[in-house]
């Protein structure tokens, strides 16, 4: 605020059609310290014409003046997208009249007898002023901030997934060319060999490759899910088979025959969504049995992995090591989506991602991503 001596005062526009009451809130004023000019106007015309000319930093309006009120300066004030603080100063309006004011957003309201409490009233509506100014940089500040780091979970993902499709091929160019060619090689040696001794080590060592061989494709398949393009139905099903071979766990999947129009993107999302769902439920449910459904109704892709295991708390979802919720989420809205995570202590999880099915949240991720 600019009210000490070494600052500029401040500019105040007093919407006043009597000069004696302008002369009194002068002096009210300077008796409280308060430095500032004021100009005084006291047609609406004259008052939208200053406005629209020079800079004020608080406006004192009397209520009624000749052919008009404060209302109606009020709303020159809206027109011209004007937030000057606004201090109704009247002594011709009643407590109704004037709530009724500060409820339509204007800064404060002063009767004309208690001009004593002027220097307060100016000095209260500027702070207001300065805070609301704050407090809305701050929020633009902070969605700018949200903006650049999803911005930025979106780069990443799509980093991660195009790490993965590379790994991947290089395991299978690299890694499973190789244990094919020793299959080979130990198919040949099993046939020429005839020592007791011997074929039991060729195929003990012929049995491991085979354990080699499973382990490099089920981690080609959970890096780059080549079962996506046979559709997200046929990699769920191919998903929560191999999850229940894994760990003994019956899984009831529910799900259309087909899905169409899925971009590449949603698919990989709600394909990593289960994976990430089925991992925890392994991890952590200690549970007898899991649900997986999927939908496509309502202009809305939904996945549902549930479980009947010992559920998880707030706190647990709340740890600064709980980055598995937390990067579903962000995964899900780099396509529009969103993820629910619903729990019971004793009776369970249910983790749910929704997608809308339309062109503006079906591309985000790219095609490349996968």
């Amino acid at each position: 605020m600019r009210q000490a001596s070494n600052s500029a005062p401040l500019r105040i526009l007093h919407l006043e059609d009597s000069t004696p009451d302008h002369e009194l809130v002068k002096r009210a004023l300077s008796k409280a310290e308060v430095f500032a000019v004021l100009t005084q106007v006291d047609t609406l015309e004259g008052f939208s014409n200053l406005l629209s000319t020079a800079e004020f930093d608080v406006i004192l309006a009397d209520y009624r003046l000749p052919g008009f009120t404060a209302l109606d300066a009020w709303q020159v004030l809206q027109k011209l997208k004007l937030r000057t603080p606004f201090v109704l100063l009247s002594g011709a309006i009643g407590e109704t009249a004037a709530v009724a004011a500060i409820q339509l957003g204007m800064s404060d309201y002063l009767p004309k007898a208690d001009l004593s409490k002027l220097g307060r009233v100016v000095n209260r509506a500027l702070e207001v002023h300065h805070m609301q100014l704050e407090k809305e940089a701050a929020h633009l500040e902070l969605a700018a901030s949200e903006k650049r780091l999803a911005s930025f979970a979106e780069h990443l993902q799509s980093a991660i997934e195009q790490e993965r499709a590379a790994i991947a091929r290089e395991i299978h160019d690299d890694i499973g060319g190789s244990l094919a060619a020793i299959r080979f090689d130990l198919a040949w040696a099993m046939r020429h060999t005839h020592d007791e001794s011997s074929l039991s080590h060729l195929s003990s060592a012929n049995e491991m490759l085979s354990h080699a061989l499973q382990a490099s494709q089920r981690i080609m398949m959970n890096l780059r899910p080549a079962v996506l393009d046979q559709g997200l139905v046929a990699a769920l099903h191919w998903l929560t088979t191999d999850f229940s071979k894994r760990t003994s766990l019956p899984v009831n999947l529910r799900a259309p025959q087909k899905i169409e129009s899925l971009s590449k993107a949603v698919q990989l999302t709600a394909y990593r969504t289960a994976q990430e769902a089925l991992t925890n439920i392994s991890k952590y449910a200690c549970c007898s049995a899991v649900r997986v459904e999927l939908s496509d109704s309502g202009g809305l892709l939904t996945l549902e992995v549930s479980d009947d295991g010992i559920g998880v708390t707030e706190q647990d979802m709340a740890k600064a090591s709980s980055f598995g919720i937390r990067g579903l989420k962000e995964r899900a809205r780099t396509v529009g989506g969103w993820v629910d995570v619903s729990s019971t202590e004793s009776h369970g999880t249910s983790i749910t991602l929704s997608i809308p099915l339309d062109s503006e949240s079906t591309e985000f991720l790219g095609e490349a991503n996968t």
